[in-house]
């Protein structure tokens, strides 16, 4: 007797495609930056295996290469990852049945890409657990293997900033602002996003400017999160 995928599950590897595309460069970005600063390629693997959070993994690679302390590398990415209790929570809704286990095994893997395809598929309707799980493992897969062939090959790159890699993951986040704005028939909708990125672009630099720490990423985004809510209604 053979064992078949169920479809939910072979459903959510095809709805990875565009992370996976994302993720190859972005993740073999970061494994010849975490090489060059110093990380071996075991420590990147096991980096994006129980870290796995792009901005995170960027910033205590760096700050590992630094010589920063470790209370202050935990205390940063902590700081950054804040943002997943908002994405987690846009996506409850639709987990709701679910039993605890298996919710928090999906929500270890949710990222900003996985968030983006799960938020536009989902829409607020029921999940499918495997469906889920199709696009988190195929995710996490292409992330893992793209960062340690960075680390394998990264020593053979001799400047990553003329190469453009260390702005990789600005990158990935300006296409997902792109693929979140809508289509140009919803053009109120369209409105609203574009004002929302507008504000939190501007929120952000503020606040880092006039807030030690990383605390200006996630006060923008709950800031813009509300204004998003009050321009909409």
């Amino acid at each position: 007797m053979t064992w078949e995928a169920p479809a939910g599950f072979v459903a959510g590897v095809r709805a990875a495609a565009p992370v996976v595309l994302g993720y190859l460069p972005l993740g073999f970005a970061f494994g010849v930056l975490a090489r060059t600063g110093g990380l071996s390629v075991l420590e990147i693997a096991l980096m994006s295996l129980l870290v796995y959070a792009g901005s995170a993994q960027f910033i205590g690679a760096g700050m590992l290469a630094a010589g920063d302390p470790a209370g202050a590398i935990v205390s940063t990415t902590f700081l950054v990852n804040l943002r997943h209790l908002l994405m987690s929570a846009a996506l409850a809704p639709s987990f709701r049945g679910i039993r605890p286990a298996v919710g928090a095994l999906l929500g270890f893997e949710l990222t900003d890409e996985t968030f983006a395809v799960a938020a536009a598929h989902l829409q607020g309707r029921p999940a499918d657990p495997w469906w889920m799980a199709g696009l988190n493992l195929t995710s996490q897969a292409a992330w893992l293997l793209a960062s340690v062939a960075g680390g394998i090959f990264g020593q053979a790159i001799p400047d990553t900033r003329a190469l453009g890699l260390d702005f990789a993951l600005p990158a990935m986040f300006v296409a997902l602002l792109v693929l979140q704005l809508g289509p140009q028939e919803d053009r109120r909708g369209r409105g609203v996003r574009l004002r929302v990125a507008l504000a939190a672009g501007v929120l952000t630099v503020a606040a880092g400017l006039l807030i030690p720490g990383r605390w200006n990423v996630i006060l923008a985004a709950v800031a813009a999160a509300a204004l998003g809510v009050w321009w909409e209604r």
